[in-house]
């Protein structure tokens, strides 16, 4: 989004509402495909591949949505913040392809990507810190069995932390298309992980390729377990630290050993 033309536009209030209804819309739009899918409309046929036997009760959903909302509303507030940094010249992001070339376009999507992956496992690690857990990352663990709804359910302090990623347009030259592919990717493995059921194939982590991908057991044991499993898109940091729960792969076998319906 031209957030400075908006801006001059609407004004900044009203700019302020269309970015936090486009974050919000984003993850209401994805939850719901989600949800629908696999908790009413193909609940029974893939009841087998369900990590955590029991379904949550409306509340806890209520209380994910509630604290999604208020995250959309402080991502939409960072992003015009660095609207309107570009606008002044603060960042590197910059506005034809073809001032760094395709090549680098599709590099720095992955770039970002393993990036973040990075900057997601620490800093989920320093929020599991006694000091900050209650203060900061507690309400994203009330989802002790967590479904699509809880992919932005934050805390207003985890929120900023997780946007703080975007730190790296001070840094990175990136296209604003890099941005949206980056981010909406992002949220649609984000809410895989949340699914609460493992959607992926027998064996997939005995693969050469699937065995450095995270998936939706993986996550799940982290929400079930608490202190194991930070990583994010990848494994990588979980099995050089050591923080893979020793039952991960077993779990990942018990649940897609069972035969969909």
């Amino acid at each position: 989004m031209d957030f400075p033309y908006l801006i001059a536009q609407f004004g900044l209030f009203q700019t302020w509402l269309i970015a936090a209804g486009v974050q919000f819309g984003r993850y209401v739009l994805f939850a719901s495909i989600l949800f629908t899918a696999f908790y009413v409309l193909w609940r029974k046929h893939w009841q087998a591949r369900r990590i955590q036997p029991r379904l949550n009760k409306n509340k806890q959903y209520q209380t994910e949505i509630y604290y999604s909302f208020v995250s959309a509303c402080i991502f939409a507030t960072i992003a015009i913040g660095v609207g309107l940094a570009t606008k002044a010249g603060f960042t590197k992001l910059y506005g034809q392809i073809s001032d760094y070339g395709w090549a680098y376009f599709f590099f720095s999507i992955i770039l970002v990507t393993f990036l973040h992956d990075t900057y997601f496992y620490w800093t989920h690690r320093l929020m599991h810190h006694p000091k900050v857990y209650h203060w900061v990352h507690r309400v994203h663990h009330l989802s002790h069995n967590p479904s699509p709804w809880a992919a932005m359910s934050f805390h207003p302090l985890e929120a900023v932390i997780e946007a703080g990623i975007i730190v790296i347009v001070f840094f990175i030259p990136l296209h604003p298309l890099v941005l949206f592919i980056f981010f909406t990717l992002s949220l649609a493995i984000n809410m895989l992980g949340h699914l609460g059921y493992e959607v992926y194939p027998k064996n997939f982590t005995r693969h050469w390729f699937g065995k450095w991908q995270n998936n939706a057991t993986h996550h799940n044991m982290h929400h079930q377990l608490v202190k194991c499993n930070y990583g994010l898109y990848f494994n990588f940091w979980d099995k050089l630290m050591g923080t893979n729960h020793p039952d991960y792969l077993q779990k990942y076998d018990e649940i897609t050993g069972k035969e969909k319906v």
